[in-house]
């Protein structure tokens, strides 16, 4: 996989890298030791993106 690190990535070891294929988005943490990966459909890493800059509690 080609992995992009997130543009909202400061300077330091705990950022987001994005995969993309035609069908699937796949997310992990530089700093997750056991190197889990999230994967998702488009539609739904959507969703979450949406329910998360929605979020009252953001930060």
């Amino acid at each position: 996989m080609n992995w992009q690190k997130s543009s909202y990535c400061s300077e330091g070891n705990s950022c987001v890298h994005v995969a993309t294929t035609t069908e699937t988005i796949h997310l992990t943490e530089s700093s997750d030791p056991t190197d889990a990966i999230l994967t998702a459909t488009p539609a739904a890493f959507e969703a979450l993106l949406t329910a998360l800059k929605n979020d009252p509690h953001r930060g």
